[in-house]
């Protein structure tokens, strides 16, 4: 019997041991592999044939060691901490402008309301000819952003040429922050649904849309329900989230909970304030670029069963990332926990720690995805974004949208349309008259408008599999038939595609006079996820899904 008790002690002590043993083994391999790179660029820094830049290189180790993770682990250097500062913050050191690459020239697109570009009459449309006297020839995008970019009040000096006059200005940067909420106000036939726009939860994202929902329910005490619009928001702070949800969800109510590796630093958080109106009718836009915080507030609320949301799936990103100092003022973006909502379920759409054999990270399979229960016991899933209550079907591009984009058409008509006409109406009441949309026509006929069709596409590439089969004679004439009236049935796409092409000119153009909060308002009529929200307060005028 002793015996017995022995070896079981002794089997005992030999479990316990076995963490001990695995935690060696993992420092051993750390401390291994790292005395291999150290070796590594040792023998690279004697031995190879040209001069090896130290930061470059080891700065793409570390991103393709980060890239083997999640596409949320990041390692910023601290030439880059301006862009860190942008994405969390919404901050960053610079003139306040939207720029673009169209061949090999850059433009202002949008230059924001009242800062450094605005004040010194900087154009969407203005080439930008130099920055700092250095040519922007041959550049990229993010060459010239950085360039502009810096400390606050420090100069930068920018020539641009616009309509064939070169104008220099220096400007003095600014701590440019961005407004999370860009536009609020009232939707729908008689302008009682209230809406808001928000755009990134960054600092005081919380503070900024209750302001706009006080003062709305304010104006119009009466109002039938509100809009809160998450499309394309990708998300940011976590704790905004939870204060926006409270928003309309009493205090003491969980909203996420994030569950990582390191047990101490899992956490849950409750809403803590005390909320503006816990009863008025609320519905939640979102779509495939709604992520991460967005998720938050959209899922949270769908599961506590306090609004509808409305729109596409959402992205599907249930990760959660904190920023660690780093030496030499470096910063590192670590994907530390997973967050749950309030039914349990996490919405995390692809699995970065399983990979198929190409190295691409793996969806979550359907058969692993779990049902939950909204507290008003409905059915929701976990493992692939947030599905809406009502889901709109997307609208995609035409043919003649995308190549009008990709040539930069519209942005140049309006650049023309805003040289030339001093004022316009209101962004609620401008709309693109037949006497503009055939002045766009004749521009596009002048510019020699050309671009191909995914039928054109298909039809070549069946020309040269038949000629390589021997085909080519016996089919040659039904192909050439087909391109006739293919190029019959694009001489009317302007016309067929009138409707689709109106709504990106009147964003173009609203933009120029303005900015973007005009071009928003403007779009707000016929926008069929908006128009739909609108419709449900009217059928249902209730909270949520009850």
């Amino acid at each position: 019997m002793m015996k017995k008790t022995l070896t079981l002690a002794l089997v005992g002590l030999a479990w316990l041991s076995v963490p001990a043993q695995a935690q060696n083994d993992r420092s051993f391999e750390i401390a291994k592999n790292l005395e291999i790179f150290s070796s590594v660029y040792k023998q690279l820094n004697l031995n190879y044939v040209d001069d090896v830049d130290p930061g470059k290189t080891i700065k793409v180790a570390i991103d393709a060691m980060l890239g083997s993770l999640d596409p949320y682990t990041n390692y910023f250097p601290e030439s880059d901490i301006e862009d860190v500062k942008l994405q969390l913050l919404g901050e960053y050191g610079g003139v306040g402008a939207i720029i673009t690459q169209h061949g090999d020239s850059i433009y202002i697109s949008e230059p924001y309301k009242g800062l450094p570009a605005d004040e010194a009459g900087l154009k969407a449309g203005d080439r930008i000819v130099a920055v700092n006297g250095e040519s922007t020839k041959g550049k990229k995008v993010p060459d010239v952003s950085s360039a502009m970019r810096g400390q606050a009040g420090t100069a930068v000096t920018l020539r641009v040429e616009r309509g064939g006059e070169e104008l220099e200005r220096t400007l003095i940067r600014r701590e440019i922050k961005l407004p999370n909420v860009p536009y609020s106000g009232f939707v729908g036939a008689k302008g009682d649904v209230g809406y808001i726009k928000l755009d990134e939860f960054t600092n005081d994202a919380a503070k900024n849309v209750r302001e706009a929902f006080v003062k709305l329910k304010k104006e119009k005490p009466s109002m039938r329900g509100v809009i809160l619009d998450l499309r394309g928001n990708g998300g940011g702070l976590m704790n905004e989230a939870v204060d926006i949800v409270n928003i309309w969800v009493p205090r003491g109510i969980l909203v996420v909970e994030t569950k990582g590796k390191v047990a101490s630093k899992n956490l849950k958080s409750y809403t803590r304030l005390q909320p503006e109106d816990t009863e008025i009718p609320l519905a939640v836009l979102i779509d495939g670029g709604s992520a991460s915080a967005s998720e938050i507030v959209s899922g949270s609320l769908q599961d506590l069963d306090r609004a509808v949301v409305i729109g596409q799936r959402s992205y599907g990103k249930g990760l959660v990332q904190n920023i660690l100092p780093m030496p030499y003022n470096s910063q590192m973006k670590v994907t530390v926990s997973k967050y749950f909502i309030p039914s349990g379920r996490c919405i995390q759409a692809i699995d970065y720690s399983h990979r198929d054999e190409n190295g691409r990270a793996l969806k979550v399979p359907d058969s692993l995805k779990t049902a939950f229960k909204t507290k008003a016991g409905r059915t929701v899933y976990d493992g692939f974004g947030i599905e809406p209550d009502i889901e709109i079907e997307p609208e995609y591009m035409s043919n003649i949208a995308i190549a009008l984009v990709q040539k930069q058409l519209i942005f140049d008509y309006a650049t023309a349309f805003y040289r030339s006409h001093k004022e316009i109406a209101s962004p609620e009441n401008f709309e693109i008259s037949d006497e503009i949309y055939a002045d766009f026509c004749r521009y596009l006929k002048e510019k020699k408008l050309s671009y191909n069709t995914v039928t054109e596409r298909v039809i070549n590439e069946l020309r040269d599999v038949a000629k390589q089969e021997k085909y080519d004679s016996a089919i040659e004439q039904q192909l050439k038939e087909m391109e006739s009236r293919l190029a019959t049935e694009k001489e009317s796409d302007l016309q067929k595609h009138r409707g689709e092409l109106c709504d990106m000119l009147k964003a173009e153009i609203l933009t120029r006079y303005y900015y973007d909060q005009g071009r928003l308002q403007g779009a707000l009529k016929s926008d069929p996820v908006v128009l739909r929200a609108v419709e449900e307060f009217g059928t249902k005028g209730v909270k949520g899904n009850n």
